[in-house]
């Protein structure tokens, strides 16, 4: 006999192979899409972190970055008094954040100055939500004269320059 055709068996072997794959692929994919996440929110940060520092230098005046729990807030020392003002903010600020940031040392503020040099080192960080995403940034180190992006190293580490492994 000459059958051509598959059997059920067969089939519902293909079927199951398949469904088992799509479940391990979407599971997956939820984890990349939560490192991506994070990962845009530190490089929104660094972005605009690196384009307060070149305003400074550009402009010949101080710029400060306030840090909350969920946002940020970059502001222009227009009238030189070395604080920020609420009338000093730059547009489409302040910025909310889809996740909580933590950063290490005293106060909620960076200070750049007129020569584009920060005031005091920070690290801001976005601590884990889950154990299950792995994102390649997570952290932004900021010394007096750089601005680096890195992965804190060991996962879920102090929020320190010492744990921020640039990548």
């Amino acid at each position: 006999m000459n059958n051509r055709g598959i059997t059920l068996i067969e089939l519902i072997v293909v079927v199951t192979i398949i469904g088992i794959l799509v479940v391990a692929l979407g599971f997956e994919f939820r984890g990349w899409m939560g490192g991506y996440r994070v990962e845009s929110q530190v490089k929104e940060m660094y972005v605009d972190l690196m384009n307060a520092r070149a305003r400074a230098m550009q402009r010949n005046r101080a710029h400060f970055v306030g840090l909350v729990n969920n946002q940020y807030s970059i502001f222009e020392d227009v009238n030189e008094n070395g604080s920020p003002d609420a009338a000093e903010i730059l547009p489409t600020f302040p910025k909310s954040l889809n996740y909580d940031i933590q950063w290490n040392g005293a106060g909620s503020q960076i200070t750049f100055d007129t020569r584009g040099l920060a005031t005091t080192a920070r690290t801001i960080c976005i601590p884990s939500v889950n154990p299950d995403v792995n994102p390649d940034y997570d952290c932004i180190e900021i010394s007096f004269t750089r601005i680096n992006m890195g992965q804190i190293t060991p996962r879920g580490g102090a929020c320190n320059a010492a744990n921020c492994v640039a990548r």
